[in-house]
């Protein structure tokens, strides 16, 4: 039987219009969540609380998560997303950005146990709100997740996702999976799996491996082939209308952006950013057009020309 699969936070890519696009037309995703909600200039920023509103998430499980480095500043975050209603809430410790892991924030925190201590504790505050991190290795050394793990377990903290690099790789190189072995070992707490699943057999070999698993969170191999994991909760296979429903999501992703953005230039920026991870496989040449197209009617005949080529070659 399949692990249950959740959909990555990945800034600029997994915002409210593309989950609600990929919600409606994918299956095999348990919840999706969020990129994280931050303070920035003393307050938060417009566009995390448009993300995260309840009426723009409809038709799917969403975990908002949120990115802290100050007991005060992870307070006022807890505050304002349970004022949208949420009950699960997600922190981030394993953002790998240089300009945020120099502030102590996401991986940067991980080699400050005294620092994660204050960080968590507050969160002994609130009842009624189950809290879960999403966190790496360390940021060099790959031991600092297991000299943290006592202090996770006398957090209120009920769930770790751990991506098994550390924060320095950012996401080069391999995976670690024998310092993600050593914290499986150790941890009690339902943990999930994260880094590099980008295959159906990919996902099936951590199962195997790590029968404990509580989940498994898929970022960049959802974002290339967004049947992955109905794929691995059936029969392992793309679906045969996959193509099909890409494309479905294309249309839903760039209607929506088209009408919230700013301009020609905006929304092809934003939609290269779509394309980024999309179809791997598909020959460079169109998607090259697709990427190059300096209007709507360039873009959209190259986007065109790309699913034709598709489904003759299928």
């Amino acid at each position: 039987m399949s692990l249950p699969v959740c959909f990555a936070p990945l800034q600029g890519y997994t915002d409210a219009v593309y989950r609600c696009a990929h919600a409606s037309l994918f299956g095999g995703v348990a919840a999706f969540y969020t990129p994280f909600v931050r303070i920035e200039k003393d307050d938060f920023r417009r566009k995390d609380l448009r993300d995260i509103a309840p009426e723009n998430n409809r038709g799917m499980t969403v975990v908002p998560q949120l990115i802290a480095s100050q007991p005060d500043e992870l307070c006022r975050l807890v505050d304002g997303i349970a004022a949208c209603g949420y009950r699960r809430i997600d922190l981030n410790l394993g953002c790998p950005f240089p300009i945020l892991a120099k502030r102590h924030k996401g991986s940067g925190i991980l080699p400050f146990p005294d620092e994660v201590e204050r960080l968590l504790r507050p969160l002994e505050g609130y009842g009624g709100i189950d809290f879960s991190v999403k966190m790496r290795l360390g940021w060099e050394s790959p031991d600092v997740s297991l000299r943290l793990l006592p202090l996770l377990k006398s957090s209120p903290v009920r769930q770790i996702t751990l991506h098994a690099r550390v924060g320095r790789q950012q996401y080069k190189g391999e995976p670690d999976l024998d310092g993600f072995a050593r914290f499986y070992e150790a941890c009690h707490l339902p943990l999930v799996y994260n880094g590099d699943l980008t295959t159906v057999e990919a996902m099936r070999s951590i199962e195997q491996r790590f029968p404990r698993l509580s989940g498994l969170m898929v970022g960049r191999g959802l974002l290339a082939r967004p049947w992955l994991a109905e794929a691995y909760a059936g029969d392992g296979a793309m679906p045969p209308d996959g193509y099909a429903r890409v494309a479905r999501l294309h249309d839903q992703v760039f209607t929506r952006y088209a009408g919230v953005l700013q301009g020609v230039h905006q929304l092809l920026a934003r939609m290269a950013t779509f394309w980024e991870y999309l179809l791997p496989d598909v020959d460079r040449r169109l998607k090259k057009r697709v990427l190059k197209a300096r209007s709507v009617e360039e873009y959209t005949g190259a986007v065109q020309n790309l699913w034709h080529s598709l489904e003759e070659n299928r």
